[in-house]
């Protein structure tokens, strides 16, 4: 079973690579932050990217045996939003019928998917270190879908599925191994309607809503999510089916906001879900471990990861 942690790039240092390595950790995921300004993190990441420094610890976490991913809202950055003085068309129409840029894109329009796979498959070919397994996400927000004529009848999940499906097939044709994750995340926990994963596409489960959800429609919609569990395993198939979990991710402990409060692990739970994805057919298991780097080491002190490691191997 392959596992994971997912820092942000500012984080990585080769205290932490160490730490993932002999914890037994196989993938170190690599996040820029999301939220309405994930374009913008997402090209420092691009930029950190060419220098030595950023390379050489890359290669050091190749070194000591772990594989490197990235995993990002990419759609911002594969659209961006300062095409629509140009090219209005290719951004989505919100519930009040007005077209606009703020989220996401018209997957009905079939330039604007173009050039969104076309920019996903580039995207896919600089990212230094990568394993062929790509992590493109849609907007970090709910409601998000277009809803001109030709989108409404297309649910969240499936406009996302077409986007998903297009990045397939165009990354490819210049990385033949490639698989790109479908997010079931939100509004995208609902299985699709009308919409199939083409060859290359795989299951990511990202249980968001049983962290975050308030009011009284959370016990509603955190029962949605797990329900669709079973569900969406079957309709995308175990093969490479991931989980992405937050029972190390102090940045959202933290309320997304530094400086990082301190760190408490729920090992139980944690212990009771690793169990739970297993006995489903999950093949791979990861947590986003935000919020833990040097600047929180100075506050509190080291985060203990090895119960991570040593879960996962009793099971």
């Amino acid at each position: 079973m392959k596992t994971a942690l997912i820092i942000h790039p500012e984080e990585i240092t080769k205290k932490w690579i160490d730490r993932m390595a002999d914890a037994g950790v196989s993938v170190l995921g690599i996040h820029p932050k999301g939220g309405r300004l994930a374009p913008k993190y997402l090209l420092e990441l691009l930029e950190r990217m060419k220098t030595r420094e950023y390379r050489e610890l890359i290669d050091y976490a190749k070194m000591r045996g772990l594989a490197v991913e990235y995993e990002f809202h990419a759609a911002g950055y594969l659209l961006p939003r300062e095409f629509f003085a140009a090219y209005p068309e290719y951004f989505r129409v919100n519930a009040q019928g007005v077209r606009t840029n703020d989220w996401n894109f018209c997957v009905s329009n079939e330039e604007a998917l173009r050039l969104f796979a076309h920019r996903a498959a580039e995207l896919a070919r600089s990212l230094y270190g990568s394993e062929p397994n790509f992590y493109f996400w849609m907007d970090d927000g709910k409601d998000t879908r277009c809803m001109c004529e030709k989108c409404r009848h297309f649910s969240a999940s499936d406009q996302q599925l077409i986007a998903v499906n297009a990045m397939a097939k165009e990354i490819r044709m210049h990385i033949p191994r490639a698989r790109v994750s479908y997010l079931a995340y939100m509004d995208s926990v609902l299985l699709p309607e009308k919409i199939s994963p083409c060859e290359g596409v795989f299951l990511e489960y990202a249980p968001f809503e049983k962290y975050t959800a308030k009011g009284e429609d959370s016990p509603a919609l955190i029962a949605q999510e797990r329900e669709m569990l079973l569900p969406l395993i079957r309709f995308f198939g175990k093969d490479g089916a991931k989980v992405l979990e937050y029972w190390y991710d102090n940045s959202m402990y933290s309320g997304w906001q530094k400086p990082p409060k301190k760190f408490t692990l729920d090992e139980a739970a944690m212990d009771a879900d690793i169990a739970y994805y297993r006995e489903t057919g999950f093949e791979y298991i990861s947590s986003f471990a935000c919020f833990l780097g040097e600047d929180y080491e100075e506050l509190y002190g080291e985060v203990d990861i090895s119960e991570y490691g040593k879960i996962l191997a009793l099971r």
